[in-house]
């Protein structure tokens, strides 16, 4: 299946893509891609459904974050072999961990801010996993049975506050809008193979990423299992994955967002994203004269 959450920003509703592409509103079922309504069994109860028989949405109906009531959003660094290659980094030895705040998830098409002062803000198209079941020590042999599901992740990252401003990467991870989430949540059925997903981000029409989960350095179980041994994981926590080559700080020289920049992220069979980039001061501004942000 491919799940959403349609509507204005704070009250958004479930739903669902049907066969032919449309919207179908799920909000007379379930009450919200979130907590139980992740759990395994709410996943099949919905697969039972006939989407035909749930109301359309009408064209344009925003979509939001593709799951709902996140707690711990965390993400992992430098875990695609050619990603740390073009950074100069050494192949970790375990996964890197660090966090980004859940404050700053926001829909797979909405506006990116530039936060106050940035200078240098980049792009980071990423896999991440939304967990459906409370999961603490587990294996990776069994990791993938506490996972709703998969969408794609905007890792925007403020480099200058992320390594120049001292402490942990945290500080340029988790700005407000910093964590786009969808369109779609897809349930693991729609996904064949997890370790050979193509992935990509074009910026103003241009390819800045090309790469694929076959160049992850742990995979998917690894990332699941191992997170899960320094926290426990809830139902709507978000893990996202790490990047492959082609991110603004690795280019020479580097190359960073600026307002007006269109992003648009796809990853096979998780669709897509479409982001525009405003400064902080003309959000603000716009925001002041009851302008549309969006």
């Amino acid at each position: 299946m491919k799940l959403i959450r349609h509507g204005e920003s704070g009250e958004e509703k479930p739903g669902l893509v049907d066969g032919s592409g449309g919207l179908r509103d799920l909000s007379g079922v379930l009450r919200d891609l979130a907590g139980p309504g992740l759990s395994r069994e709410s996943l099949d109860r919905l697969a039972r459904l006939d989407p035909g028989s749930l109301p359309l949405l009408p064209a344009g109906t925003r979509l939001g974050p593709c799951v709902g009531g996140t707690r711990n959003f965390v993400a992992i660094g430098l875990n695609f072999v050619d990603h740390a290659a073009e950074t100069g980094a050494a192949i970790p030895a375990e996964p890197i961990l660090f966090n980004k705040a859940p404050s700053c998830i926001v829909g797979a098409n909405d506006t990116v801010i530039l936060p106050k002062g940035s200078a240098k803000t980049d792009w980071e198209v990423e896999l991440a996993v939304v967990i459906g079941a409370r999961a603490s020590y587990v294996h990776a042999n069994e990791a993938l049975r506490y996972v709703a599901g998969l969408c794609i992740c905007n890792d925007l990252s403020e480099r200058e506050f992320q390594m120049e401003r001292g402490g942990t990467w945290t500080k340029g991870k988790g700005c407000p809008t910093f964590g786009p989430l969808g369109p779609w949540l897809v349930t693991l059925d729609e996904i064949p193979d997890l370790k050979n997903l193509s992935m990509s981000l074009d910026l103003n029409g241009q390819r800045m990423q090309t790469g694929s989960t076959a160049t992850m350095i742990f995979d998917v179980a690894q990332i699941v299992a191992y997170v899960s041994h320094f926290m426990m994981l809830e139902p709507g926590d978000v893990i996202t994955t790490g990047t492959p080559p082609g991110v603004g700080l690795g280019m020479k020289p580097p190359r960073f967002l600026r307002s007006d920049d269109e992003m648009v992220l796809r990853i096979a069979g998780l669709g897509e994203q479409r982001q525009r980039v405003v400064a902080f001061d003309d959000w603000t501004a716009k925001v002041a004269a009851g302008e549309p942000t969006n």
